[in-house]
């Protein structure tokens, strides 16, 4: 909570900038419909972000990113290939981009077309949602860390969600705008990242249900998030740069720009591919499998298009913790590679997750060996 609250050197109340923004319930959606023309203060990033956002002299073509086909993972002949390709974009990357995935271009367009749609309701439609309670069912808001973070990031977001059955949505809580598509959406990516899963499975020599049968797909979460036009998109970020806490993740974004992954020294642009979905490798999964897949740094350029950025994730976590402690699998541990991390609590990973901003790795670095 230290990140809120006075620059004694200009007299700026942070705090008041935030509760005032945050009390609007217009989300910086808003913001832009009132006409701004420059971005409030409490978006304007630290210096050494801003270094960030200048043009690298030496960047790493979008081409890169790994791109997989999905389409033969089924087929014997083809899908040892696959896993080869899954296991080295998740060892080298912990981000890579699939194709033929088995979800409808239908399903895909209405998705995204569903949660433009929310965003883009008059501000006192959605304000009834306005929530600040992370663990509500359904909800929307702006920056899930407003109160935590150095500075808050252009962009609104619409929380479901829709795993494990205590905590998921009731379906009469979720706007009707986006209520077919977030949970059609839930099936088709969990089914997704269940196939990725197991290809990851595979790589380094589990059985191909492991996961699964870990209940790594347990807990889900649906986010759709909506990064208007920014008029200073080099003040601020759509999303500040993070590893994502939780097991994997499945993107499905539009065709506007600004996500970037961090490769070696540089920040790597990827370019939306038509119907691809793109895998992020979280940091429990880095720790179950004692490092031999990465979780990777990303963040989001604020958008200097006219067009709205839209992007629909979902989050995959375990879905029934038990009391007991959790560290990288047994059968990944050997005299020649001992354990990477130390084992760690339920209660330890949320109070890492909840007593911060977004940030990169933190939970991972505290478990090092």
């Amino acid at each position: 909570m230290a990140a809120v609250g006075t620059d004694s050197t200009s007299g700026y109340d942070r705090t008041e900038g935030i509760k005032e923004f945050d009390q609007s319930k217009y989300g910086v959606k808003g913001l832009i419909d009132s006409g701004i023309e420059s971005i409030p203060r409490i978006f304007v990033q630290p210096p050494e972000t801003l270094a960030t956002l200048k043009p690298c002299q030496s960047q790493t073509n979008a081409t890169d990113i790994p791109v997989i086909d999905l389409q033969n993972i089924n087929s014997e002949p083809h899908r040892p290939k696959i896993v080869e390709q899954i296991k080295k974009a998740a060892n080298e990357w912990g981000f890579f981009q699939v194709i033929n995935h088995g979800i409808p271009g239908t399903v895909l367009e209405e998705t995204i077309q569903a949660v433009k749609s929310f965003h883009e309701q008059p501000a006192e439609s959605k304000a009834k949602y306005y929530s600040r309670e992370e663990m509500k069912g359904m909800l929307y808001a702006s920056n899930n860390d407003l109160y935590r973070s150095k500075a808050a990031t252009w962009h609104d977001y619409l929380q479901v969600w829709t795993a494990p059955e205590e905590q998921r949505a009731k379906a009469e809580d979720i706007p009707e705008i986006v209520r077919k598509e977030s949970v059609e959406w839930d099936v088709c990516a969990k089914k997704v990242a269940e196939d990725v899963m197991e290809l990851l499975c595979e790589g380094i020599g589990l059985e191909s249900s492991k996961f699964k049968d870990l209940s790594l797909s347990g807990s889900r979460m649906f986010v759709g998030a909506y990064y208007p036009y920014c008029p200073q998109p080099d003040l601020t970020l759509g999303l500040a740069s993070h590893t994502d806490p939780v097991v994997i993740t499945v993107l499905l974004q539009n065709q506007v720009a600004g996500l970037q992954v961090k490769h070696g020294q540089d920040w790597v642009d990827v370019k939306p591919l038509p119907g691809a979905l793109t895998i992020n490798i979280a940091d429990l999964m880095q720790i179950i499998s004692n490092g031999e897949y990465i979780s990777v740094q990303h963040r989001v350029r604020a958008n200097s298009c006219k067009e709205p950025r839209i992007s629909v994730v979902e989050f995959l976590n375990i879905g029934k913790w038990q009391d007991c402690d959790y560290g990288p699998l047994p059968e990944l541990v050997s005299p020649e590679k001992p354990p990477r991390y130390r084992r760690f609590t339920k209660d330890e990973f949320f109070h890492n997750f909840y007593s911060k901003g977004l940030d990169s790795k933190s939970f991972i670095d505290k478990l090092k060996l």
